[in-house]
């Protein structure tokens, strides 16, 4: 089980390049935050990652974002095959039937990643979030259904590392709630979250498994709350289908 540490220095430059994963450049003191580092701290490791080409610094708005050299390890691994490759005609299809947004995730530690997205045709898009966005594993339907399928002792673990970094961030979800979300999302086979994020926003979401049992991503309808009541049945059913399908597809790949 990953652990955060404060001594550990290659730790604390992974943890720093994962904040800027994402989409939008960063101010330093968001970064600081998202990395749970000080912000002296991770000011000393950007200047280093900028010397060494992995991050870059606007001159006008000075906020960071990735470098050329980060780029370049991007580019190293495009002829890997990856759970994108596998899923990206599911996403197509789920788009069409549900006119939402689909959205895959994977596990990275303690956090849930959009790693693909794709638009259906219904004019209001989810735009909740984008590919390379980072949540703390639970918090949201797919990030949800990643966490819920695990060992219980695992996702005890998980909740106290995340403890802290979720309250900062969405009050309302509790150790206590997660643990109750997660336990539902088992018994029904998904996972629900409607207004939570964001008011009037939800999203259901269902795991794909892996051959050892476990998740390995995660496939998520993100869509105005009332959407998503009113079409609850239909969504799972198109959701649980495709899911199925993929986790033969894996389980065989790994098995062979």
């Amino acid at each position: 089980m990953y652990q955060v540490s404060n001594t550990n220095a290659t730790q604390k430059v992974c943890r720093v390049l994962k904040a800027l994963s994402n989409p939008e450049p960063m101010r330093l003191s968001d970064i600081a935050e998202s990395a749970d580092l000080s912000k002296a701290t991770s000011l000393r490791l950007l200047e280093t990652l900028i010397q060494e080409g992995f991050v870059q610094r606007d001159k006008v708005n000075k906020r960071y974002m990735l470098g050329d050299e980060a780029l370049l390890l991007g580019m190293a691994m495009q002829d890997r095959e990856h759970i994108r490759n596998r899923t990206r005609a599911s996403m197509i299809r789920l788009a069409a039937i549900t006119g939402d947004t689909i959205v895959l995730s994977t596990r990275h530690g303690v956090e849930s990643v959009c790693v693909d997205r794709e638009f259906g045709s219904y004019p209001i898009r989810a735009n909740l979030l984008e590919v390379g966005s980072r949540r703390p594993l639970g918090v949201g339907a797919g990030s949800m259904a990643l966490m819920a399928w695990l060992p219980n002792d695992e996702i005890e673990t998980i909740l106290q590392i995340n403890k802290t970094a979720i309250a900062k961030r969405f009050s309302t979800l509790t150790p206590t709630r997660l643990r109750q979300e997660a336990k539902l999302a088992r018994t029904r086979g998904y996972a629900l979250v409607l207004d939570v994020i964001v008011d009037q926003m939800g999203g259901v979401g269902v795991p794909l498994f892996g051959y050892d049992g476990e998740p390995i991503a995660a496939l998520s309808v993100v869509a105005l709350s009332q959407r998503i009541s009113s079409r609850l049945p239909i969504l799972i059913q198109a959701l649980q289908q495709e899911a199925a399908e993929l986790s033969k597809i894996v389980m065989h790949k790994e098995a062979a």
